[in-house]
């Protein structure tokens, strides 16, 4: 259990406006701004390649294997993230990925506006942005208890969980779905390129984190090998922890694929101007994650921290089985919305809690694993959604996706003892 390490005790509250008080830190503003544009390009970018595939073959299948390659980049390569954030300076890795993702996306803009763009390149710009994702999120996981007092950290998780659906679900898909129906998809791929370009000169301009965390010259750094170690072990031993990741393993499964596959061919098809409908109905999800995101981070952690998280991501996927069978966007961008306020108040509280109970020294290895195990099936709902979708109905699909997660958090609060461990870990 994760009380045999040194936990920071719950911090005192912060008062009124708690929300606001990392912004009075300049290296937070230049990372929180630098990160918020390529979350708005990332948002572009997801309505942009799925458009674009359906310019190139109207076909669920390659839009599968497009995806396949970024997820199996993302999981071949978060583990070796997660050690990388740990051994590296983060804020040199933060650079590194932003700068991988300005060359991919120019690569596939420029091809784009000469009409030489074929699915190969689109699977291989999806494989480098997979890759180097997998090394941010470890790296923005750790970089943040280092430039922020602890006191701050749900205030900038939540301000991350409404920046993110924010910009990723929702201002950038309708942006990308209007640009893209107004022109065509090479347009919001050169929009894309230069949203990440100017993120990029604002990491630059961050100066290294003089915050420790921990005393770092008093850690013994450990074989590559030894500290990946370490982090298995840490989960396999804190129930909380492993249950919450095996649920989240098998949500993937269900989820993920029939949402970014299968999602803009029913837009597509069940409406009239499918591009810009598909954004908008992203975009109510944004919405929704940024609300829920809001709505947590205003205030304190729930008492019932483990038990409300479960519920919203459990509870919270139902409304899934309405775009299985629903024609009308009034009713999908509602389920959407739904949908994405559980979600965004799930991921706040999730976010803040690897940061409070896990060891500061081991976040990045946790935090890798975190994605690596959550998100393990990822290439695989990605890789048999569409193929899927040829033989079984999208009703079907979107039935086990709402319905299936109720199920995986009851077992998984059930077998973690989930309630008694939130009250005998009080973070309030």
């Amino acid at each position: 259990m994760s009380t045999e390490f040194d936990i920071p005790q719950p911090v005192r509250d912060a008062g009124g406006w708690r929300v606001l008080a990392p912004f009075r830190i300049r290296e937070y503003r230049l990372l929180i701004a630098a990160v918020s544009l390529s979350i708005f390009a990332d948002g572009m970018f997801a309505v942009v390649l799925a458009l674009q595939v359906i310019e190139l073959d109207n076909n669920p299948v390659s839009l599968s294997i497009v995806m396949t390659c970024f997820g199996a980049a993302f999981v071949a390569f978060v583990l070796v993230g997660g050690i990388a954030a740990d051994r590296i300076n983060q804020r040199s890795i933060i650079i590194g990925v932003e700068t991988v993702n300005v060359v991919a996306a120019s690569a596939i803009a420029v091809l784009g506006m000469i009409g030489a763009l074929q699915i190969w390149h689109l699977a291989l710009g999806a494989t480098a942005m997979g890759t180097a994702a997998a090394f941010f999120f470890p790296a923005y996981s750790a970089i943040l208890p280092r430039i922020l007092p602890a006191e701050q950290l749900l205030a900038a998780n939540g301000v991350e969980g409404v920046v993110r659906p924010v910009f990723q679900r929702a201002v950038g898909p309708a942006v990308a779905g209007l640009l893209v129906g107004a022109t065509f998809p090479a347009a919001g791929s050169v929009v894309v390129a230069v949203l990440f370009t100017i993120g990029l000169v604002l990491l630059v301009a961050t100066r290294a984190t003089t915050r420790a965390a921990v005393d770092e010259s008093d850690v013994e750094r450990a074989h590559v090998l030894r500290d990946l170690r370490d982090g298995f072990v840490f989960m396999l031993r804190t129930p909380w922890l492993l249950w919450t990741l095996l649920f989240a393993s098998v949500f993937v499964l269900v989820v993920l694929g029939p949402i970014e596959v299968l999602l803009p061919f029913i837009a597509d098809d069940r409406f009239d101007d499918g591009a810009r409908m598909y954004g908008f109905i992203l975009a109510f999800f944004g919405m929704g994650s940024a609300l829920g995101a809001l709505a947590v981070s205003w205030g304190r952690l729930p008492r019932r921290y483990l038990t409300v998280m479960m519920a919203m991501w459990g509870v919270g996927s139902v409304p899934l089985v309405i775009i299985g069978f629903t024609s009308s966007f009034s009713l999908m961008a509602l389920a959407t919305f739904v949908v994405g306020v559980t979600d965004g108040a799930g991921m706040v509280i999730w976010g803040t809690l690897l940061q409070r109970r896990v060891p500061t020294e081991m976040l990045g290895r946790v935090s890798s694993l975190d994605f690596f195990v959550s998100l393990a099936f990822m290439p695989v709902s990605f890789a048999i959604v569409g193929p899927l979708s040829k033989v079984v109905s999208m009703q079907a699909i979107f039935l086990v996706a709402g319905i299936a997660p109720v199920v995986l958090a009851a077992v998984a609060m059930y077998a973690a003892k989930m309630r008694h461990d939130e009250l005998a870990h009080p973070l309030r």
